[in-house]
């Protein structure tokens, strides 16, 4: 799934050994993943009867979105250095990652998007938590 990703970076000319690249791939990947199904898990929240009982959880969403997003385009640019904010923004969405996929959970019986949200935030959280580590 990350080829084209894992190609990028591999032929990007100021590419270096600083990040695994292999698990900076993954997270990329996993990141824009998760914001296309957070956004798409919201937009189903807003369609169901019980909307007003799902707020916290369009919420969340929304946020994580965002978070995923801001994430994998940070992570893509391969010129400069900046790892404070890479680290402070693999952390910040392994956080938004790891509450949305606990609210989502809580809807899953009821609400399969939310389970397949809860599923994709998880998998976006563990890259985060993976390519953090892989930093020392």
């Amino acid at each position: 799934m990350t080829h084209h990703i894992t190609s990028m970076l591999e032929t990007h000319p100021a590419a270096g050994p600083a990040l695994d690249q292999q698990k900076l791939a993954e997270c990329i990947e996993a990141c824009f993943a998760c914001a296309q199904t957070c956004t798409a898990c919201a937009d189903a929240c807003l369609a169901e009867d019980t909307v007003a009982q799902l707020t916290g959880c369009i919420r969340r969403n929304a946020d994580c979105a965002d978070i995923c997003t801001a994430t994998g385009s940070i992570l893509t640019r391969q010129t400069g250095e900046n790892e404070a904010v890479v680290r402070a923004v693999l952390d910040a969405c392994r956080v938004s990652c790891g509450t949305c996929a606990e609210e989502c959970a809580g809807h899953a019986e009821h609400h399969e998007h939310c389970r397949v949200c809860a599923e994709a935030c998880r998998r976006c959280e563990q890259a985060c938590a993976d390519l953090l580590a892989s930093l020392g």
